[in-house]
């Protein structure tokens, strides 16, 4: 055994387990636990979903944590330290909640454009993707919990992603898929998760691949854990480098996999060395031995809620209470922990639910250990894990509709805090759990580490939110000039309903959220009056009910009340939760029910759509009548629609502003349909004549104008891939009004991915700002009144119009997708094509201008070659520029793209002021894979360096003179 502790005493301990007790720690004991071994002092190791913040194991909306930018987001950093910085973070958070293996980063690539996990991955380029995800796993890994490499391999696309076949051949796999993963092992990583999908014909958990190149030739000694539902045969996963099968305690291995090892199907060995891998990843990790629990040190009341915050920021949080009651639990009949997918039975075989109805102690959790490091500032191993997080909540009897207007009263607020400025007091998603949909619609504080933690956390997410922003476009109106600004008009639903996280089971519900409004309201000077119209409103769904309009009926605090049901309609357990969306109740033996009931207290007279999300019967009532009822089976069994985001079923019910109703959202438990419940409201949305017409009024008499869009809900999940990039159809010409009347106009797009921008030459001002995270709109807000550059560089080539892009399919052909493209993904497609995108590769203006002087010879480094590039900052304030170099080979033997991204660095300097950036370029950049020698080969000959700003911008040029081939 490596990496501490008594390997020996290990060794002799496995010797002494029979079979059975081997094999049981191979497959998981729920959804997010490993099996202990008391033998072998293992104790169990807890799973967390990533990777744009640590959940925790289970979805709790009083469990609450930091929400980082989204991975396309820190792709554009082009900056491994910072990224490192934010792995760090990932590791303190997981830490705190007591999970020993972070399911992140994702390794996959931006394919093709339609991809609805798009944010979640870095780049469309292996080397930005590589540098990018080492960076976070050296973060991650720093503070002793497990980053994990995912998902290996080729898992770029949604569609039918659980049984897809993708076709590639072995060199595109070698230099582009498996480049990002090749780096995570050189950077150490502890696991790596096998996809769902096949490759060449064999699903990923039986692969070749996991044995070779990845455990052989690369040396991976860390953990195979598969997807989870990913394993789906015994001898053959057990057969391949398959190490864990998650989740359990279900699935093909256990009992069947101690047979096919007592039948000679499977060898003895193989099931000791997974284990072996599996103790070594413990170790790692503090779990072995198994840690002694320390006693629990709860923080004092209110020291959350007082948690000192960045500048500016107190302005945005307003006043919350400290009433962690809103989210305890109140139960009246024994209780258990959350369940694998619902499976009682297998929970109570697995000794962590009563079995046979048998009682369970209930009420709230005691104080973790996490808790109390963090009030003490400890940074010691791993604490246990199975307790609850505090969280700030809002008050009971807090005001209805005081977040989220339709319209500002009178249409002006001041800015700086006080009436209408700032996050108001006792309201918004800011209660815990609130932007749980993805959206947040608060300027809340709801529940962070004591004192200046919790305001280190916000200030490193803040500031890396704007270092990834993206300037797209900018004809002179930013920076604002703060001094100069009496009136601004905010424009848009996005401003004061963003979405801050992609969805899928990378959602967390943030400590907090700050919207592009509350951000502006606290940054500026109380003399300036800020106007908020919401415009032309998209279709889409409607959200999960919160404090806005819901309050529950028991307490009166908002949010709904959560009640858990038998079969004869008794109630089980019951507990207040902050919003209508319910992943993961505690299911008591004899649960048959889910329901979820609020006091909807409507803010606007018409017609408003409620929704049902779910499988299973379903039943809707509002003040008793029934407005939707039905049996609504699954269409699919992806765990992402089932377990994460069930469809909505929607009714429409005429409602009058000031008279509240009871709504009551039933939905039964049935087999294969999960547990997750939504209960969903939209108030009447104004038709887009008087909406566009209010807009325009403010934007005339306002002195700047921000109008913020983005994609909606569904359009960028996990689970399904988009079908356009469009985002609403009714922008463009809104967006041109509006330039119109002010050309001081900034048009802010909130979104994951790629997206269609035909109205870009319109506005004086185009900012990409991602899925920001939960400081994104105080991020904004510095990047807008220029107290922060804009600093992000596109990772990925955006097309003007999809039709454009030169790979765009992510729809299987009778279950095959091809990789037909080959090496040409991404920017390299652009230049086979020809065609012209709307942005490339590292486009991104910043606040300062840049001229690119020189290129000198590249120098030999050990490992390959430095590159200087000299460049002169020819703005007018300091600033930060990327510096790309590209190799070709003109005329080579072996098919290459036109051009490929060899190396970058970032270099910063004052006007007027030149700086030189040293660019390694790695020996495998001019190296190709062969089939032939199954090796690396390096052609000798000439290469050519090209150095810019942009893939489609490389004004200056080298030559490289490679010597002969050898392996690297």
């Amino acid at each position: 055994m490596r990496d501490g502790g008594d390997g020996c005493a290990v060794e002799r301990a496995i010797g002494e387990l029979d079979l059975r007790r081997r094999v049981r720690p191979l497959t998981g004991a729920d959804t997010w636990h490993t099996h202990p071994e008391p033998a072998l002092g293992l104790a169990p190791l807890v799973f967390s979903d990533g990777p744009a913040g640590v959940r925790g194991p289970g979805w709790d909306a009083c469990d609450t944590s930091a929400l980082l930018p989204c991975p396309s987001a820190l792709g554009a950093l082009w900056d491994e330290d910072r990224v490192r910085r934010l792995g760090e973070l990932l590791g303190d958070e997981a830490r705190r909640k007591g999970v020993h293996v972070l399911l992140a980063p994702t390794l996959n690539l931006h394919r093709s454009p339609l991809a609805g996990r798009h944010f979640e991955c870095f780049s469309e380029d292996p080397l930005l993707a590589a540098r990018t995800g080492a960076a976070l796993i050296r973060g991650i890994q720093s503070r002793g919990v497990a980053a994990t490499a995912k998902h290996y391999v080729a898992n770029d696309s949604e569609t039918q992603r659980l049984t897809l076949d993708v076709r590639v051949d072995e060199r595109v796999l070698r230099e582009v898929y498996l480049a990002p993963f090749e780096a995570a092992v050189r950077a150490g990583v502890w696991v790596v998760m096998s996809a769902y999908n096949k490759v060449n014909g064999t699903t990923m958990s039986e692969s070749s691949l996991l044995a070779e190149p990845l455990k052989g030739e690369w040396g991976f000694d860390g953990v195979v854990v598969s997807d989870w539902g990913a394993v789906r045969s015994t001898a053959a996963a057990a057969l391949s480098a398959q190490d864990l099968a998650m989740p359990g305690p279900g699935g093909p291995w256990g009992e069947a996999l101690a047979e096919a090892v007592e039948r000679g199907e499977v060898p003895a060995g193989a099931v000791t060395e997974k284990l072996r891998r599996l103790l070594r990843l413990a170790t790692r990790v503090h779990a072995l031995p198994a840690p002694a629990r320390p006693a629990a040190v709860a923080p004092a009341p209110g020291a959350l809620a007082g948690a000192a915050l960045p500048s500016g920021a107190a302005a945005e949080a307003g006043a919350a209470a400290a009433a962690p009651a809103a989210c305890a639990p109140q139960a009246v009949a024994p209780t258990a922990v959350p369940l694998p997918y619902g499976d009682l039975a297998g929970a109570a075989a697995a000794g962590l639910a009563p079995a046979g109805g048998g009682p369970a102690v209930a009420g709230p959790a005691p104080a973790s250990p996490a808790e109390a490091a963090l009030g003490a500032g400890a940074t010691g191993g791993v604490p246990p894990v199975g307790t609850a997080a505090v969280v700030v909540a809002l008050a009971p009897g807090a005001p209805v509709g005081v977040n989220l207007p339709a319209r500002e009263p009178a249409g002006v607020a001041s800015a700086g805090g006080g009436p209408g400025g700032g996050a108001p007091a006792g309201g918004g998603a800011g209660a815990p759990g609130g932007g749980a949909s993805g959206r947040g619609v608060s300027g809340e504080a709801t529940g962070t580490a004591a004192g200046d933690e919790g305001a280190g956390v916000c200030r490193v997410l803040r500031e890396g939110a704007a270092a990834s922003f993206v300037l797209l476009e900018n004809r002179g109106v930013l920076p604002l000039d703060p001094g100069s600004l009496r009136r601004v008009a905010v424009i848009g639903r996005h401003a004061v309903a963003p979405r801050v996280q992609g969805g899928g089971s990378s959602e967390v519900f943030p400590h907090r959220t700050v919207t592009p409004l509350a951000g502006l309201r606290a940054a500026l000077p109380g003399r300036v009056r800020i106007a908020y119209e919401p415009g032309p409103q998209p279709a889409a769904d409607p959200e999960p009910v919160g404090p806005r309009h819901a309050r529950d009926p028991v307490t009166g605090a908002p949010g709904v009340r959560l009640r858990v049901l038998d079969a004869e309609g008794a109630e089980l357990a019951t507990r207040a939760q902050p919003a209508g969306r319910v992943l993961e109740p505690e299911l008591p033996p004899g649960a048959a029910t889910v329901e979820l009931t609020t006091l909807l207290h409507p803010d606007a007279t018409g017609p408003w759509t409620l929704g049902l999300g779910g499988f299973g019967p379903l039943r809707l009532t509002v003040d008793a009548a029934p407005v939707l009822e039905g049996e609504f089976p699954p269409g699919t069994d992806d765990p992402a629609v089932i377990h994460v985001r069930p469809p909505l079923h929607t009714a429409r019910v005429h409602l009058t502003a000031g008279r509240p109703v009871r709504v009551v959202a039933r939905r039964g438990l049935a087999p294969g349909t999960g547990r997750a419940t939504v209960l969903a409201a939209a108030p009447p949305v104004a038709g887009p004549a008087p909406a566009s017409a209010a807009a325009l009024e403010a934007a005339r008499g306002a002195d700047a104008v921000v109008v913020v869009v983005g994609t909606d809900e569904g359009g960028e999940s996990e689970g399904r891939d988009r079908d356009t990039l469009r985002l609403d159809p009714g922008y463009g010409r809104f967006i041109g009004e509006i330039a119109r009347a002010n050309p001081r106009t900034v048009v802010v797009v909130n979104c994951g991915g790629p997206a269609e921008l035909p109205w870009r030459a319109d506005p004086g001002a185009v900012l990409l700002t991602w899925f920001p995270g939960q400081e994104g709109g105080a991020a904004l807000a510095d990047v807008l009144l220029g107290r922060a550059e804009p600093g992000g560089r596109l990772p990925t080539t955006w097309p003007a119009a999809l039709a454009d892009a030169p790979v765009r399919t992510t729809r299987p052909r009778r279950g095959v997708l091809p990789y037909e493209e080959g090496l040409h993904v991404g920017y390299r497609g652009w230049l086979r094509s020809g065609a012209a995108p709307a942005y490339w590769l590292g486009h991104g203006l910043g606040y300062t201008t840049w001229e690119f002087e020189g290129i000198g010879r590249p120098e030999p480094v050990p490992g390959g070659y430095e590159v200087p590039v000299r460049l002169r900052n020819t703005g007018g304030r300091r600033g930060r520029e990327v510096v790309q170099v590209h190799l070709a080979r003109p005329g080579s033997a072996v098919e290459r793209p036109a051009r490929w991204l060899a190396g970058w660095a970032a270099v910063e300097a004052d006007p007027g002021a030149a700086v030189t950036a040293r660019v390694r370029i790695p020996l495998r950049a001019l190296e190709h894979w062969s089939a032939r020698t199954r090796g690396w080969e390096l052609e000798p000959g000439r290469f050519t360096l090209l150095a810019g700003r942009t893939a489609g911008d490389l004004p200056l040029r080298s030559v490289l003179d490679a010597g002969a081939p050898h392996g690297s």
